[in-house]
């Protein structure tokens, strides 16, 4: 699966496919595809050792940091 940001052209809206995705599947100017569109959500994956700092302190602090969460 290929992520691409939505542009607007004109009065239109066009997604790229990447020439690296086009030459790996072989494909050709003017076939017809199929394309499935939906959102696609992003989620920041965080290194196992910033993780682990993060769990840490989150057992040392929790009561502080929902004390300022509800500031």
């Amino acid at each position: 699966m290929i992520q691409q940001k939505l542009r607007r052209v004109g009065n239109s809206y066009v997604v790229t496919i990447p020439r690296e995705e086009v030459e790996r599947l072989g494909l050709k100017e003017g076939e017809l595809l199929a394309v499935e569109v939906r959102p696609l959500e992003v989620r920041p994956v965080l290194a196992p050792e910033v993780a682990a700092a993060f769990e840490a302190s989150w057992r040392r602090n929790e009561h502080g940091y929902c004390y300022l969460a509800d500031r």
